[in-house]
């Protein structure tokens, strides 16, 4: 079935390290040889030997709307012949940042960058300007891009590959990143305590998405509020997952807590390469050339990302029924996925919030990343390969989210769910 793929990682690995240009794709977390995918459209996704697959990372959630979005795809192609980048400022970036500030709450103004990545980097560096400390809280298993200070204790692909201790990290940036387990208020609290006048900002993805989709317990993200205003301390959601899929404002709006800034990524660009840090005027005008803090970038704003973005996300904010559709299918998927994991008389956990899911095989639930991490992660490996063999992509890690596309059809989520209870019988 993957005699093309297995041929283009061999080639692959003689030029690009480890074969891939993101970790997580190796399929390290799994095993076997990594799909190379050719086209997708919709909710579907096509390798290079022609087999097609039913999606569920959705390139990795921006994809909220199903692959090659036909409104998007001709947006891009007519933006295309006026140049795919300027280097200089233009109309498109006002109009996209006008619609973001008016769909999302608690901000003012926006700064477009080139990464999910590099918005929380700015975030960080942003709220250190401001408050003149150094310090920052982070949650064990929460991924907040690349950047040095963030691959202490990071989940997702450091995870998947079992890195605890990522070389290139001085120990200096080290220090200044103190972390606390996911939906433990009293170790943020203690951390706060053993450090007066030292944090700048608690960053955290206010529902995980890289150790699996994790829930903020009920009065967590409320404390952390609490907390930070009472040390003034900045508190940063990572919504680079969570913005404009849960809901049009996101996280913020979903779950009812004031974030003082918020990071978003890729799906404001309809899966192109953009994340953008907002926040309230008073915070954000110490960016440069408003402030001092330094931040910038050519291909900021770039009109073929901007335009896709403007498209896609036009489209969310006049047809608030969408999230709806989403939340039935998800729920639809999830009623499925519990008859074929119970029919097969195994342990499961699973987690929702939205379009965001993911199972795990634990008698327990799944609430931070030692939760995560002790749930049978080998039964997941044979799940997630029975299931590619039966047309259904799975992300390649226990320590991943699903993601939804309102592309999908009842027919593929009964597609599914016979692969899943087909798979579950296969391998138990």
């Amino acid at each position: 079935m993957y005699s093309k793929s297995e041929m283009l990682f061999g080639r692959a690995k003689q030029v690009i390290p480890g074969g891939v240009n993101s970790p997580v794709r190796a399929f390290k977390s799994v095993g076997g040889i990594p799909v190379f995918m050719e086209r997708a459209k919709g909710a579907y996704m096509y390798d290079a030997d022609g087999n097609q697959y039913i999606d569920y990372i959705n390139s990795w959630g921006p994809m909220i709307l199903g692959h090659a979005y036909e409104p998007v795809v001709k947006a891009i192609q007519e933006y295309a012949t006026y140049s795919t980048s300027f280097g200089a400022p233009t109309e498109l970036e006002i109009k996209i940042a006008e619609l973001i500030v008016g769909m999302v709450p608690n901000i003012e103004m926006i700064r477009m960058v080139n990464s999910g990545t590099e918005a929380c980097m700015t975030a960080i560096r942003l709220a250190r300007g401001y408050t003149g400390r150094n310090k920052f809280i982070k949650f064990e298993g929460c991924y907040h891009g690349h950047a040095d200070a963030f691959l202490v204790s990071a989940g997702s692909g450091v995870a998947t590959l079992g890195i605890q201790s990522v070389p290139g990290v001085t120990a200096t940036v080290a220090q200044d990143t103190l972390t606390a387990p996911y939906n433990n208020l009293p170790a943020v609290e203690q951390l706060v305590a053993e450090n007066p006048d030292e944090i700048a900002a608690i960053i955290v993805e206010p529902v995980a998405g890289n150790m699996g989709c994790i829930l903020p317990q009920p009065g967590f993200l409320e404390g952390l509020r609490q907390l930070c205003d009472a040390n003034n301390i900045l508190l940063i959601f990572d919504e680079v997952m969570t913005g404009f899929r849960l809901a049009r404002g996101g996280a913020q709006e979903i779950l009812g807590i004031r974030a003082d800034l918020v990071t978003f990524g890729k799906i404001i660009g309809a899966g192109m390469p953009v994340g953008a840090v907002a926040g309230p005027k008073e915070i954000m005008e110490h960016l440069a050339p408003a402030g001092k803090v330094y931040q910038a970038g050519t291909l900021s704003g770039n009109p073929i990302a901007m335009i896709a973005g403007y498209t896609l996300l036009q489209t969310l904010n006049d047809n608030p029924i969408i999230y709806q559709q989403l939340q039935e299918k998800s729920d639809y998927l999830v009623k499925g996925l519990k008859e074929a994991f119970g029919s097969a008389g195994v342990v499961y956990s699973i987690n929702q919030m939205g379009s965001m899911l993911s199972a795990h095989f634990a008698e327990y639930p799944i609430v931070d990343f030692s939760s995560a991490s002790g749930a049978n992660n080998e039964l997941f490996k044979r799940f997630f390969h029975a299931m590619l063999e039966r047309g259904v992509y799975l992300p390649p890690s226990a320590f991943e989210s699903w993601f939804m596309s309102n592309a999908l059809t009842t027919e593929d989520l009964d597609a599914t769910i016979a692969a899943a209870k087909a798979a579950m019988n296969a391998i138990k």
